[in-house]
This record gives structure tokens, sequence and C-alpha cells, in this order.
């Protein structure tokens, strides 16, 4: 058996068996206990995106030119790195392998997620901890500090460190690189090489460059991908019904058009919607910590309209593309190269190269998101910078290297692997420490209720566990969400 064979069984069941159960009772039973936050509060999400008191763009006089990471900034950070190959190329796979039903489950574990990512997003806030010149938190974090077992913590900030700043990374040069490859004919290790160079630009800026370049990038590119697919969509708009019975049918196995069984569709589909939102996946929290906010909920709430925004949204565009098409059940189209060829039939020659300018930008942003990811956490286990050095190099140059040179079902299969174990490490804490955010959601929800429009959190409310809470000082989070961090030397 090769090491491959060895990989793709391994995966395969532990998605068969643990992770598509444990998804689906996780988000089922947030939903539950939070009363349907990702329904009820929608509104809310909105409002807190653009309100200048939640984005962290107030100052006071002490502040003077101190920088910080606003709301949404956060949300620019966790999106980039969700909207990515999961959207284009991710669902083209899932069709292609689970057929059109696979976008039907897809759907489902975004509704039910999001509650998770809500759970997930407020513990990262509600744990985070100052540094000199912004928050840091995250799972790891929350398993150190909540459940108090370090062994736990650091095999989280291993596994999430490996998943996105490595695997992941890969798998975003190796679509950049076929989308280029069969736009314009270019060579995917030269692909590969500039991409390397210009990740490595921005990564050695840290966290507040990437938070402005992906505040500039995220909007761009979901704008224009959405507006493109309006057009498709409207001008086939007949079709619609047709291309939604078909999800339908096949998502139940009423009519299965390719994949074989109503198994392989919905462990694709699920598998391709947690890649895309990463709701349970640990990785959100890890930015949703940064931000400057005055009450938990708030980045918990705004993380959740990330995961809509994803699967909801541009995912629903690019599998309504290819479904008008129909060309999904064509052998030899998959990844990119189907979403490439779906968009062409409908718009003719400019698709490719469209689909080339925006999987560029979306995985672009999703490399150096992803690169965040692993620094928070190798941040997290050492304080030497020439560790540092080195998995800044290896995240944003080597494995982009590597993923402009390896197989699509290569990086695709180590990516699903390490997803599935991250998610089950984070899973555990999150479903343990819960009891918590529900508590917190109650607070807000009751000072919302009493006409207070901007919801202030302070430690003390939470009496068992404040002295595990780094930030959150009472004479503080009236003014900066547990204490604007000290300014960098």
């Amino acid at each position: 058996m090769t090491i491959y064979n060895l990989i793709t069984q391994l995966s395969d069941a532990l998605w068969t068996y643990v992770l598509i159960g444990a998804l689906v009772a996780c988000g089922l039973w947030f939903t539950w206990k939070t009363k349907g936050v990702q329904f009820r509060m929608v509104g809310e999400m909105f409002r807190l995106l653009t309100d200048s008191a939640s984005t962290g763009n107030h100052r006071d006089e002490s502040e003077g030119s101190h920088r910080h990471i606003s709301s949404f900034q956060a949300f620019a950070v966790s999106v980039a790195t969700r909207i990515g190959t999961g959207n284009l190329a991710g669902v083209a796979t899932a069709i292609a392998i689970g057929g059109p039903g696979a976008i039907f489950w897809m759907w489902i574990i975004a509704l039910l997620g999001s509650a998770t990512a809500f759970t997930e997003s407020t513990l990262g806030q509600l744990y985070k901890q100052r540094e000199k010149d912004s928050y840091v938190g995250g799972p790891a974090y929350y398993i150190l500090k909540g459940l108090h077992c370090r062994w736990l913590a650091m095999v989280f900030a291993v596994l999430i460190t490996i998943t996105f700043g490595l695997s992941y990374n890969s798998i975003q040069s190796n679509t950049i690189c076929g989308a280029m490859h069969e736009a314009f004919g270019w060579d995917p290790t030269m692909v590969g090489i500039v991409i390397a160079a210009m990740g490595l630009l921005i990564v050695f800026g840290g966290i507040h460059r990437i938070a402005s370049v992906s505040a500039v990038l995220v909007p761009l590119m979901a704008i224009g991908y959405f507006v493109l697919a309006m057009v498709v969509i409207i001008s086939n708009i007949q079709l619609i019904p047709h291309v939604l019975r078909l999800i339908l049918t096949s998502a139940f196995g009423i009519e299965q058009s390719v994949g074989g069984s109503i198994g392989a569709t919905i462990l694709i589909g699920t598998k391709r919607g947690l890649f895309s939102n990463e709701a349970g996946e640990g990785s959100t929290p890890n930015v949703a910590a940064t931000a400057t906010v005055s009450h938990p909920v708030k980045q918990g709430l705004i993380q959740a309209l990330g995961v809509f925004t994803d699967t909801l949204l541009v995912c629903s565009c690019t599998a309504f593309i290819i479904l008008i098409s129909g060309l999904y059940d064509i052998p030899g189209l998959n990844g990119i190269t189907l979403t490439q060829a779906a968009l062409s039939s409908e718009i003719g020659s400019l698709g490719p190269i469209f689909i080339a300018i925006a999987i560029f930008l979306f995985a672009f942003s999703s490399i150096i998101g992803n690169y965040y990811y692993g620094e928070a956490n190798i941040r997290f286990m050492t304080s030497s910078h020439t560790v540092l050095t080195i998995y800044r190099i290896l995240s944003a140059g080597v494995m982009v290297v590597f993923g402009a040179l390896a197989t699509l079902d290569t990086v695709w299969t180590i990516g699903d692997l390490f997803m599935a174990l991250v998610t089950a490490c984070n899973l555990v804490a999150v479903v343990t420490l819960s009891k918590y955010v529900f508590r917190l959601l109650d607070d807000y929800r009751s000072q919302k209720r009493r006409g207070i429009k901007d919801p202030i959190f302070h430690r003390h409310k939470l009496p068992e566990i404040e002295n595990d809470l780094a930030c959150w000082d009472d004479d503080e989070a009236g003014k900066k969400g547990g204490g604007e961090p000290p300014r960098a030397a």
C-alpha cells in the first residue's frame, strides 16, 4: 500500500465515521442552545460589520497613533481564507465527484455550521491575550486556558499550522497554477515562484499588512464574481427551476447523475463545504481574537456572517454556473478546469481568463490568510524569531511552489486528512466550553433589550473563569473591549 492510499483510507474513515456526524450534531446543538442565533440575529450581524463602535475606529486621547485590528479587518482576513479555491475549484470537484446533490449538503453544513462558527469565534475573543501591538487568540489559547490542557493545545497548534500554513497553501497554489495554465498556457513552476515571492513580501509585514491587503482584495473579488454570476444566472433564468430540482433529487439519491451513491454525495458535499466555510475547523477564532471589540459576541456574530457569505453566496454562484452549463458530468473535467469550461460556455473565450484572474485573487488572499493562522499558533508554541522565519519561508514560499508542481489529487487528499484531524481536536474544546458562549449571548441580548446599542462585557460576569481571562478588565472593557494592547516599543 502506498502512502497516498494510506492517507486516502485514513481520511475517508475519519470523515465517514467521525466528522460528518460530529459536525451535524454540533451544528444542531449550537443552533438549539443559541435559539437559532444564525437566523435571528442576521440584522445585527450586518449592523456590527458597519458600525463604527464595533469596528474599533473610535479612539480616545490616550490612544495616540496606536494601530489595532478592526472587526471589519478581522472579518476580511477570515473571509479571505474562506473565499478561495473551495468556492471555485472545490465546488466543481464536489459536483464532479458527488453529483449536483453535493451542493445541497454544502448548504446544510453552512446553515448549521454558522452556529458553530459563532460559538468558536466568541470563544476566541473571550480567551484572547494581549501582545505588544495586537491581540492574539484561538483554539490553542482557549484549550490551554479553558480546558487547562497544555498537551492538547500544543497538538492543535501543530495541526492547524500544518493544515493551513502548509497543506492548504499548496492547494491554493495548485489551483492558481492550473487556472493560469488553462487560460494563458503559463508554466506552473514559474507561476508558483512568482506567487511565492509576492506572498513572502506580504507575510513578512505581519498581521497589519495582511489585514490591510485582505480588506481591499476581499470586497473586490467577492463583488466582481457575484456580479458576473448574476449575469449568467439571469441570462438563463428559465433553467433555474431545473437546476434546483437537479440539486434536490440528487441530494437524496432520487437521481444520481454522478457520484454513484447518496453516501458519496453527502461525504464530498460535507468535505468541500467545510473546506470552504471552515466552520468548526478552528481557523477563524485565530483572527477573530485579533479584533478590538467591547463584547466577545460581536465578533462571533460577524464570523457567523462569514459562513453565509462564503457558502450560500459565492459557492452557490459557482454551482449554478456549472449546472446551467450542463458540463458537470463530462469525464475528465474536474476542479478549476470544470469551472473555467462552464463559464466559457456561457460568456465565451473570456470565461477562462476571468476565472484565472478571479482564482488568483481568491486563492492569493487565502494564502496570506492561511499563513496568519499558522503564525498565530507558531507564536503560541514558541517565541523564537528563527522558527517563525522558517515557517514564513515554508508557508508562503516552499509549499506554494510544491503546490505548483504536485497533482490535484495529491494536494486535496493531504488537505482532507489534516482538515479532519484539526476539526476533531477543535470540536472537543468548543463543545466543552460552549456553556460560556451561551451565557455571553444571553448577556448580549439582555443588554440589547435594555436599549444598550453597544453592549459591553466585563470579565467579573463569569466569576468562575475570571482568573483564566487575560483581557476584559472592568476598568478597560468599556473603552476597548478588554483594554487596548500596550504600544510597541
